[in-house]
């Protein structure tokens, strides 16, 4: 059976079942299982390892000694399994004893059960689902591979499932950031809205190239720190980054925008960062309150990219995806961004992206922005990712890849200024800070030519009028300033 067929077998099981409604609660429903099936086998390893170890789940309550079917007669099924899971499983897993001292690995069970639930009714049908999770072998570490790719089968069912500005970021895009900031054992790398993990995941494949000795094996088991606001996505996150061998997940349950970030500590910064924050969404006033004055944007992506200033070590470096709306915006808070990351920071390189890398889930065009705390900025590089040839735009089935970023990676290293003679735009080109300032901080530059256009979901249609009004005010108001200056009205 193939992967996705694996994925669709589950879901197709859960769909004769009335408590389950739409593909996020199959998606969740999944989730719990295949980490308590992960979590299982991550015990026996420790078992092996550690003298005396003790499991912080009960005995009856580990999978291999509830889930497990016999065909004995014995194994719960039906009512019996519901009420088990109903009643028991899950209500002593929400509520596990852990104190500051318990150990991540530990209390990771608890943290992961607390918001999440239970919704199957039928009896049969659950263990039909555990069942076909239970097939599936992970002694040998091709195994776990495998089992990896189911795992990432089912993350990217989850894209469908999401609300609008939240979804799974693409493996290719992932791959190519962390290719570019390039970590180093021994460095922290940070996402603080970390979803399922996808970029952690891709530090950890860079990083695990590295381990020569032990001690390297020490040090690349505490390279990752992430947070989650959601509690679908930390379960992903965390089983997600245990599947990758690291027993104790730095990977926290909470929303990273509620600390004051003028009262972050030095110990509390990071060598690395990398994100693809929500955006689309706002923030509480008591959640911007937790901003300066002047960087309060209303808009959930502008507080991440202040948040990341505040949180990046000296001589670090960061990469986070944005929508086109940050580059163009002049609002207050926006233009307070954009002249702290130019004056404090050193921002060196934007990529451009093609608007369907998020495709079929948003067609919000994106942008990767680079930046270290090193210097002030001198001058931005821009890149435009083009289309590779034979594609009109990415998809489900044709997603975008490692090596439709192979142009671009070979010009990082030799960079120079190159001209689309066929649509007379620039598809790379430097700029310094003071055109940057001459421009008010638009950052709209290397765009995309002008397209067809296309017909999109009527969420995604607001946000494109939205930023095409947005766009066009600011160049009338450039336009009333200048002709005033004239009149010196």
């Amino acid at each position: 059976m193939s992967l996705g067929n694996f994925v669709k077998t589950l879901q197709n099981i859960m769909r004769g079942d009335s408590g389950i409604n739409g593909d996020a609660q199959r998606i969740e429903q999944m989730t719990w299982m295949l980490f308590l099936k992960i979590y299982d086998k991550q015990e026996e390893s420790w078992e092996f390892e550690e003298d005396n170890y003790q499991s912080i789940i009960p005995e009856e309550l580990r999978w291999k000694n509830w889930a497990v079917d016999k065909k004995d007669a014995v194994s719960l099924t039906g009512d019996a399994l519901l009420n088990f899971v109903n009643n028991k499983l899950f209500p002593t897993l929400k509520n596990l004893p852990i104190n500051p001292d318990t150990p991540m690995k530990k209390s990771v069970v608890q943290l992961v059960f607390q918001d999440i639930n239970q919704y199957m009714k039928d009896g049969t049908l659950l263990r039909q689902v555990v069942n076909e999770i239970d097939k599936v072998v992970i002694d040998k570490s091709s195994d776990r591979h495998i089992f990896g790719e189911i795992y990432e089968t089912i993350l990217k069912s989850l894209q469908s499932a999401g609300n609008a500005g939240e979804f799974y970021t693409p493996r290719a895009v992932t791959d190519f950031i962390i290719d570019r900031i390039d970590p180093k054992l021994g460095e922290v790398v940070a996402d603080f809205a970390c979803g399922t993990g996808g970029f952690l995941t891709s530090t950890l494949n860079a990083l695990e190239k590295q381990i020569k000795t032990a001690h390297d094996r020490e040090i690349f088991n505490k390279s990752i720190y992430g947070i989650e606001k959601k509690p679908l996505p930390y379960l992903l996150a965390i089983t997600n980054i245990l599947l990758h061998g690291i027993d104790s997940p730095n990977i926290f349950h909470g929303n990273s925008l509620e600390r004051n970030i003028t009262e972050i500590k030095e110990s509390e910064k990071f060598s690395v960062i990398v994100m693809n924050p929500p955006y689309g969404g706002t923030e509480t006033k008591e959640i911007k309150i937790n901003f300066p004055a002047d960087l309060r944007s209303s808009e959930t992506a502008d507080l991440f990219i202040s948040l990341i200033m505040y949180r990046l070590k000296y001589d670090g470096r960061a990469a986070v995806i944005i929508p086109d709306g940050f580059l163009f915006g002049t609002d207050g808070a926006k233009l307070a961004i954009k002249r702290k990351l130019l004056t404090d920071f050193n921002l060196h390189t934007i990529i451009r992206l093609p608007q369907s890398v998020f495709s079929p889930y948003t067609s919000i065009t994106t942008n990767i922005l680079f930046f270290d705390k090193t210097d002030k900025t001198k001058n931005i590089w821009f890149y435009r990712v083009d289309m590779p040839d034979g594609y009109k735009h990415f998809s489900k089935t044709k997603p975008m890849k490692l090596e439709h970023f192979a142009k671009c990676q070979e010009w990082w290293n030799n960079r120079q200024i190159i001209k689309d003679e066929l649509t007379d735009t620039f598809k790379a080109k430097n700029f310094s800070v003071a055109e940057i300032i001459e421009r008010n901080f638009d950052l709209d530059l290397c765009g995309y030519p002008s397209e067809e256009e296309k017909i999109l979901n009527p969420e995604d249609t607001i946000r494109e009028f939205q930023q095409k009004r947005n766009q066009l005010n600011d160049k009338i108001d450039k336009q009333i300033q200048k002709i005033s200056e004239l009149l010196k009205i």
